[in-house]
C-alpha cells in the first residue's frame, strides 16, 4: 500500500518538471517580442498579430499532448510498453499530418487571417512576413506536443523540461544572430523560432524512437500505421471540442472586456496574464493527474486511482489557496508595478482580488479535468465544457449590457469568468468524479 508521503513525492516528481516546461514555453514569444521590439513599433505590432494566430493554433491542438498522455499511461499501467510506444508513435504521425495541413491552410489564408485580427495597413506586411517565415515550424511544434504527451505517459516529465529550456535558450541566440547579425529583421526572428521548433521536435522524436527501437528491436515499428493514426484522430475529437469550448469562453471574456473602456481593457490584459500564469502552475498538477490516473486504471487499480484523485484534489485546492492569498495580499503592489495610471491600477487591483479568491476553485477544476482526461473520459468532458460555456455566455453578456464601464464592470466580468464559469465547470466535474463512471480499467477504455 503506497503511503501518503510516497503519493506526494510522485505527484511532485511529475508536476515540478511539467511546470518548468510549461513556464519555458511562453519564453519563445517573450524573446521574440523583446528582440523584435527594438526594430520599431510596426514590426512589434506585426508580431503581436501573427503571434496570436500561432498561439491559437497550438492551443487548439493541445489535445495531441493530453490524449497521448492518457493513452500511453494506461498501456504502461497494463504492462504493455510496446503498445504504449506504438500508440505514441501514431499520435506523433497524426501531429505531423495535422501540422502540414494547418501550415498549408494558413499560408493560403494568411492575408484574411491577419486582416481578421485587425492588423493596420502599416503593420500588415510585418505580420505576414512573420507568419510566412514561422509557419514551417508549426508541424514541429505539434510534434513536440505529441512527443511530450508520450513521455508524460511514460511518467517522464524531465526530458520535456530539458528540451523546452534548451529550446528557449537556442531560440534567443538564433533570433539575435538572424535579426541583427544577418540583418534579416522580423523574418530572422520567425525563422529562428521555426528552426528551434523543428529542432525540438527532432530531439523528442529521437528520444521516443530510441525507446521504440529498444522495446521492439526494430526501426520498422516507427512507420505510420493508418488505422492507428485514424484512431488517434478519432480519440482526439472530444478533447478538441473541449478545448474549443474553453477558447470560446476566453474570447467572449476578451470581447466584453474590450467594451469596458480603455482603462478596463488595459487592466483586463494584465489580469489575464496573472490568471494564465497561475493556471500554468495548476495545469502542472493536471498533467500529473493525467499520467498517474491513466497508469492506475491501466493496471486495473481502481482503488489506487481514487486514492490518487483525493490526494491530487488536496494538492490542487491547496495550491490555489496559497497562490490566492499571495495575489490578494499583493494586489495593490502588483497593480502599481504594471501601470502608473490610477484608473487602471484601481481596476486591476480589484480584478486581481476577485481572481485570487477563485483560485482554490480553479485548482479543484484543473485537477478533476486532468483526472478525466487521464481516464480517457473525453466525451463527457466535451459535453461538460459546452454546458459550462453555455452557462457562462449569458452572464458575460449581462455584464456587457448592465455593468458600468471601468472598475465596476471589470470586477463583475471577473466574478462571472473566474467565479461563475469556474463554478459551472466544477458542478459538471464533481458529480462525474464522485459517480465513478470514469473508473474504466484496462489497457484501453
Amino acid at each position: 500500500m503506497i503511503t501518503l508521503r510516497e503519493q506526494d513525492r510522485e505527484v511532485l516528481r511529475l508536476a515540478i518538471p511539467a511546470l518548468g516546461a510549461l513556464l519555458a514555453e511562453p519564453l519563445f514569444l517573450l524573446a521574440d517580442s523583446a528582440i523584435v521590439g527594438r526594430l520599431g513599433v510596426l514590426p512589434l505590432a506585426g508580431l503581436g498579430v501573427a503571434g496570436a494566430l500561432l498561439a491559437t493554433a497550438v492551443s487548439v491542438f493541445v489535445f495531441l499532448a493530453y490524449g497521448t498522455t492518457a493513452m500511453v499511461a494506461r498501456r504502461v499501467g497494463a504492462g504493455d510498453l510496446r503498445a504504449a510506444l506504438q500508440g505514441g508513435v501514431d499520435g506523433m504521425w497524426l501531429a505531423l499530418g495535422l501540422g502540414v495541413i494547418v501550415t498549408l491552410g494558413a499560408f493560403a489564408a494568411s492575408g484574411p487571417l491577419v486582416d481578421a485580427l485587425g492588423a493596420s495597413e502599416a503593420a500588415r506586411p510585418y505580420a505576414l512576413t512573420y507568419l510566412h517565415w514561422s509557419l514551417p515550424g508549426l508541424p514541429g511544434m505539434l510534434v513536440v506536443l505529441a512527443a511530450t504527451g508520450v513521455l508524460r505517459g511514460l511518467q517522464d516529465t524531465t526530458t520535456p523540461l530539458v528540451v523546452a529550456v534548451s529550446g528557449a535558450v537556442v531560440n534567443t541566440v538564433l533570433n539575435l544572430l538572424l535579426v541583427y547579425g544577418a540583418g534579416l529583421g522580423i523574418a530572422g526572428s520567425a525563422a529562428g523560432t521555426a528552426l528551434t521548433q523543428l529542432g525540438m521536435a527532432a530531439w523528442l522524436a529521437a528520444v521516443v524512437a530510441r525507446g521504440v527501437r529498444r522495446e521492439t528491436g526494430s526501426w520498422a515499428a516507427l512507420a505510420p500505421r493508418g488505422l492507428g493514426v485514424l484512431k488517434s484522430a478519432r480519440d482526439g475529437v472530444p478533447l478538441l471540442v473541449r478545448t474549443l469550448a474553453l477558447r470560446a469562453a476566453l474570447l467572449l471574456t476578451t470581447y466584453v472586456a474590450a467594451r469596458q473602456g480603455d482603462a478596463g481593457i488595459a487592466a483586463h490584459q494584465v489580469a489575464t496574464v496573472l490568471w494564465t500564469t497561475t493556471a500554468l502552475a495548476l495545469d502542472a498538477l493536471a498533467i500529473a493527474a493525467q499520467a498517474l490516473v491513466g497508469r492506475a486504471l491501466g493496471a486495473d487499480d481502481a482503488e489506487g486511482a481514487k486514492t490518487q484523485v483525493r490526494r491530487l484534489v488536496l494538492w490542487g485546492v491547496g495550491a490555489g489557496v496559497v497562490m490566492g492569498v499571495v495575489l490578494a495580499v499583493l494586489a495593490v503592489p502588483i497593480a502599481a508595478l504594471f501601470t502608473p495610471d490610477p484608473q487602471v491600477r484601481e481596476a486591476l487591483a480589484a480584478a486581481t482580488v476577485v481572481l485570487a479568491c477563485c483560485l482554490p476553485l480553479a485548482g479543484w477544476v484543473f485537477v478533476l479535468d486532468g483526472v478525466l482526461i487521464g481516464a480517457g473520459d473525453g466525451r463527457y468532458l466535451a459535453g461538460a465544457s459546452i454546458a459550462s460555456a453555455a452557462v457562462y455566455a449569458p452572464l458575460a453578456l449581462a455584464v456587457l449590457a448592465w455593468a458600468p464601464q471601468g472598475r465596476t464592470g471589470l470586477v463583475w466580468l471577473w466574478v462571472a469568468f473566474a467565479g461563475a464559469y469556474t463554478a459551472a465547470r466544477l458542478v459538471t466535474l464533481v458529480p462525474r468524479e464522485r459517480g465513478g463512471a470514469w473508473l474504466v480499467t484496462g489497457a484501453t477504455r
